[in-house]
């Protein structure tokens, strides 16, 4: 049965432009006001063009909530859905029409449409479907791993030990070393692993054709391999793994584009937003915190700002025990649709007081 070691794409969001405004509600944008606030802190401030400003004290315990939004150009559809009859993956094909023809076709290990995290779509002669799998079984098997040892640099070694160069090495080989390395690279030392490629600190071999056409995993393979200018030792075992058997599970959802795109709307969009429900003020938020510095204030909010928070359905940043309440850690993205597009917002607290 075919296998594959490879990942999802991280599709990176695109940074949106941001114009500048005259007149803001009280917040971070452009020039701080905590200067002139804390050199006025016993005054009281007035509403001037219907823009009402709240007295805030400076103080170093005083920490700013910060917005910040990132427009996404385009539909959902063209982020969301894959179009198989131009994406060949051969696997995903396969499981693909299986499915639709209500035939058996199961995989291991390589979850049908990477669809682990959340539902994948696809369209196909016009139709649109949801693509998953579920679990079915459970089987074991043995697999070579590869995991490397950091030897030295060659131009610091008193004596380079016998070695075949990265390049010299089948190209399943290489992809072996590439991962390996990452894994030997991080030991002892500070700094992250890409753990959805490395598995138990080396290289798995699953494909039947890449452990045939392998040289390192040969019993006359080499036991040391040169990489980056360092030697590093080869070290083989076979060990085994528990898996996953999975079957893919293929649901027609939808005959149209504005069909399908409702249906992401309903699944992937954390708020709704109008913009003509919105005061001058309130706009004025959003449109600040598009900018590269987002749009911040601190506690107690201005109406403005508490009117859009309410407006995300952010309301543990405004309602009962803000500094408790709200989520603190791990700044979570969130989708937003407004006057018609798509946005990316993350809200942030600052600690560091301005």
């Amino acid at each position: 049965m075919p296998s594959s070691d490879a990942g999802r794409h991280a599709t990176k969001r695109a940074s949106s432009q941001s114009r500048s405004r005259d007149a803001r509600p009280s917040g971070r944008s452009g020039t701080s006001r905590r200067a002139v606030l804390a050199a006025s802190a016993g005054v009281a401030v007035t509403a001037a063009g219907g823009c009402l400003e709240r007295i805030r004290g400076a103080t170093s315990s005083s920490r700013d909530l910060a917005l910040f939004l990132s427009a996404r150009d385009g539909s959902l559809r063209e982020r969301h859905v894959e179009d198989l009859d131009e994406t060949r993956i051969p696997w995903d094909e396969e499981a693909f029409s299986a499915a639709l023809a209500g035939e058996t076709y199961t995989t291991t290990y390589r979850e049908p449409f990477y669809a682990r995290d959340e539902p994948t779509y696809a369209r196909h002669d016009g139709t649109y479907y949801e693509l998953g799998s579920v679990v079915v079984d459970e089987v074991t098997h043995t697999h070579p791993v590869v995991r490397l040892a950091t030897v030295g640099r060659t131009d610091q070694l008193d004596s380079v030990p016998d070695h075949v160069a990265h390049s010299e090495l089948p190209q399943t080989d290489r992809r072996a070393v590439q991962i390996a390395y990452m894994a030997a690279r991080a030991r002892g030392n500070e700094g992250g692993v890409p753990w959805d490629l490395v598995e138990r600190g080396g290289y798995v071999y699953r494909d039947p054709d890449d452990v045939e056409a392998s040289r390192l995993l040969d019993e006359s393979g080499p036991s040391h391999v040169a990489f980056r200018d360092r030697i590093y030792a080869v070290e083989v075992t076979h060990e085994r793994f528990h898996e996953p058997v999975y079957r893919p599970t293929v649901e027609p959802v939808a005959d149209s584009e504005d069909a399908m795109e409702e249906i992401l709307r309903a699944r992937l969009v954390d708020a709704h937003v109008d913009r003509e429900s919105l005061s001058e003020d309130a706009r004025s938020v959003l449109l600040d915190a598009r900018r590269d510095e987002g749009y911040a204030e601190s506690h107690p909010y201005s109406d403005a700002f508490e009117t859009v928070l309410r407006q995300l359905g952010e309301r543990a940043y405004v309602d009962g025990d803000v500094r408790n309440d709200a989520i603190e850690t791990g700044v979570t993205r969130k989708l937003l649709r407004y006057d018609g597009r798509y946005f990316d917002y993350r809200l942030e607290f600052d600690e560091s007081g301005q």
